[in-house]
């Protein structure tokens, strides 16, 4: 238990000294390993379109040439198409992809989880 202890208050004393910025890389690889099991809605308006939901998490396309990042992201979640918030046995994991220019999307950690 002791051991324990003392990892976790070194633990907390190395992050209270990391900047906000380090904090958050961190924060995003741990969340990288564990996954976050999000959700993405897509809307037409103020019409929910599309669900998606078991996301682990969403990438920024990297440049094929250059060191650039291309303007749109991607991931892999579950096409909830009955957008009841659950995976229906005919519901599967698909890939997905939208643009960094479209504003018609929220993605957020499933509150369930």
């Amino acid at each position: 238990m002791r051991p324990f202890l003392l990892l976790t208050i070194l633990a907390v004393l190395v992050a209270a000294g990391c900047t906000q910025e380090t904090q958050n890389k961190i924060g995003r690889s741990i969340q990288n390993w564990t996954g976050v099991s999000g959700v993405m809605e897509v809307y037409a308006g103020d019409k929910l379109v599309r669900r998606f939901i078991k996301i682990d998490k969403l990438t920024t396309a990297s440049a094929t040439q250059g060191s650039g990042m291309r303007p749109y992201r991607f991931g892999y979640g579950v096409l909830d198409a009955n957008l009841n918030g659950v995976q229906d046995s005919d519901e599967k994991r698909v890939y997905f992809e939208f643009s960094d220019y479209s504003t018609n999307y929220v993605f957020y950690g499933d509150p369930g989880n």
